[in-house]
């Protein structure tokens, strides 16, 4: 089997890949933005399995999932992305996607929904549409952002600004800044007080 996996953050690419090479097959080509992707499935493909980073360049939301599909001649393409959203993950159904893999997925559950898409079978986390449901109707998150959210989960999960930062895409001086105004909003004094807040109040 082929798989082609597109993502413009080296560390995440390097990661899913070696993650893949190791516990499914050894046939795994690698591009950072939709052009090189479509080119590779020109060239190489069609894939059996294509992952196609949402916020990478040249995606232009769910247009570069179309666009992927129609080159892979209708084989599966899922979606990866480090701003999970139910509505995001139902759209690129919508689409025509085989599944939506948030980045914050371990690695293990990474593997199984891969092996799961190859077998046919469409993936999304059920945590992901349970958690999304529970968070808008959470005291704590009428006062967070979205992003103030995702990070907080991330401070839940015990990971570190560098990882946080390279699961959502964004610098570790920007994660530092969201977990101070964390703990601002929370009135609490360091990360792990606001992540034992947030389990204790039920969020996650």
């Amino acid at each position: 089997m082929q798989i082609l996996i597109a993502d413009d953050h080296d560390m995440v690419l390097e990661t899913i890949a070696a993650y893949v090479r190791n516990e499914i097959v050894s046939e795994i080509s690698t591009v950072s933005s939709l052009p090189a992707a479509l080119s590779a499935i020109k060239r190489s493909g069609p894939f059996d399995l294509v992952l196609l980073d949402y916020d990478m360049p040249g995606m232009n939301g769910l247009d570069g999932l179309t666009q992927a599909l129609q080159h892979n001649g209708g084989k599966a393409v899922a979606i990866l992305s480090g701003n999970a959203t139910n509505k995001i993950a139902q759209a690129a159904l919508e689409h025509g996607a085989i599944g939506f893999l948030p980045k914050t997925l371990t690695a293990n559950s990474m593997i199984n929904a891969i092996r799961f898409m190859l077998s046919g079978e469409k993936f999304v986390p059920v945590s992901l549409l349970q958690d999304e449901q529970a968070g808008q109707d959470h005291p704590l998150t009428r006062q967070l952002t979205r992003r103030e959210f995702q990070v907080l989960e991330q401070l839940c999960r015990g990971r570190s600004n560098k990882e946080i930062a390279l699961t959502l895409g964004l610098q570790e001086v920007t994660i530092k800044l969201h977990v101070r105004t964390l703990c601002r909003k929370l009135n609490v004094k360091n990360r792990t007080q606001a992540a034992l807040t947030a389990k204790e109040s039920g969020l996650f």
